[in-house]
């Protein structure tokens, strides 16, 4: 999807708790792009302006299971430490 429809699928589905602007997203996608993570390419959006398409890379969802697994034992960590008060 294009960079918009990013920012608006991550607000719709977090119930608008991520709100991810177009200052913070962009530069981010760039940083995907150049690790290799996600690739681009042209195309026509819903109402027929140029936009940049992006789709996640076999190297980007390798990436993004290293992730999950270290952003889920972090939650763990932080469960341990809430209940223990």
């Amino acid at each position: 999807m294009h960079g918009y429809g990013v920012a608006q699928r991550l607000k719709i589905v977090s119930d608008d708790v991520l709100q991810v602007g177009e200052s913070s997203l962009y530069p981010a996608l760039q940083r995907l792009l150049l690790k290799g993570w996600v690739k681009a390419a042209w195309g026509a959006s819903e109402n027929n302006r140029r936009a940049r398409y992006y789709t996640l890379a076999p190297s980007g969802r390798k990436q993004l299971a290293t992730e999950r697994k270290e952003f889920d034992r972090l939650i763990v960590a932080i469960h341990k430490v809430l209940n223990t008060a």
